[in-house]
């Protein structure tokens, strides 16, 4: 059976989603956190503090993920991340935004061949003090064009694992994933290789596995916010109820609460809705309420109409 990993996913699987997934239905093997850049002196930002702090981290095989396209900040990022105690890292070539791509870092930096080559050649050029994998998109606008290219580059260097979003930076995330760049890949690396993108589903998943029956792992990202009981039903067949998605719901927003207050909250919950929602396609009314909810009654009300008493 491939591993099940959950994605990083900027303002949404933070640690809190992290814990409350962990704790309400397990079935992950590797959490991903959402993208850190390095930081500069000895010290990470109260954000990045709290995402990297062990102990939010507890009993959960969590990955940092660092963007960037600068070797030797990436160098002393790892040492630094070791020395919390973490046995991993991966480097983000998929993020997508457009003031990542700009700075050529994310799936920007696919538009750079020769750029990314003198980065790896640099960073593996040092003694690392953990081993490093990838997530990366298939190019920046043409898979065809590009994607035979970039993944000889990754072929050539002691990546420890290749996750592949199964789309290029141009689509965003629509349309579909190219099932036939991700063969390519399958086809012609020799590193361990995690798909990722648009399963939504125990059969989707199944359907994956059936046709790559040798990969390393599955990753999830929009699919397990929409269904935070996916990876368990994957596992073990158990298929997530109401009342437990509801108690999942509770029990996320008391501990966004605790840290962030209500009005922030509301806005972290309207982001989780975003893919929540798409559970109940026939309820725009309801989820129109929580989208321009301005207070907690408001969006408790709201919830309740979805999730039920």
């Amino acid at each position: 059976m491939a591993q099940l990993y959950l994605a990083p996913m900027e303002e949404v699987t933070g640690y809190l989603f992290r814990q409350t997934l962990q704790s309400a239905f397990g079935g992950v093997d590797t959490y991903f956190t959402p993208f850190l850049s390095p930081v500069t002196g000895c010290a990470f930002k109260t954000r990045q503090g709290r995402e990297l702090d062990p102990s939010h981290n507890a009993g959960m095989n969590t990955v940092p993920q660092v963007l960037t396209n600068d070797a030797d900040a990436a160098v002393t990022m790892f040492q630094l991340l070791a020395d919390l105690g973490y046995r991993e890292v991966n480097l983000n070539f998929g993020c997508p935004s457009g003031t990542v791509v700009k700075k050529g870092r994310g799936s920007g930096f696919l538009r750079d061949p020769e750029g990314m080559e003198r980065f790896f050649d640099r960073l593996f050029s040092h003694e690392l003090p953990m081993p490093v994998s990838v997530k990366t998109r298939l190019g920046y606008a043409d898979a065809q064009a590009e994607w035979p290219r970039i993944l000889e580059i990754y072929n050539r260097y002691p990546i420890t694992e290749l996750i592949v979003h199964a789309r290029v930076r141009e689509d965003w995330y629509g349309g579909k994933p190219d099932m036939d760049a991700f063969a390519y890949a399958y086809e012609n690396t020799k590193l361990p290789l995690c798909y990722n993108g648009d399963i939504t589903s125990a059969e989707g998943c199944a359907k994956i596995l059936e046709r790559f029956p040798d990969l390393k792992a599955v990753m999830i990202g929009r699919g397990a916010v929409a269904n935070p009981g996916i990876f368990r039903e994957i596992a073990t067949g158990e298929v997530m109820t109401d009342a437990e998605l509801r108690a999942f719901h509770d029990a996320l927003y008391r501990a966004y609460v605790g840290l962030w207050g209500v009005k922030d909250t509301l806005f972290k919950m309207k982001e989780v809705w975003g893919y929540l929602g798409d559970r109940y396609p026939d309820a725009e009314r309801a989820k129109k309420h929580i989208r321009k909810c301005r207070s907690e009654a408001e969006y408790l009300v709201a919830a309740a109409e979805l999730l039920g008493k």
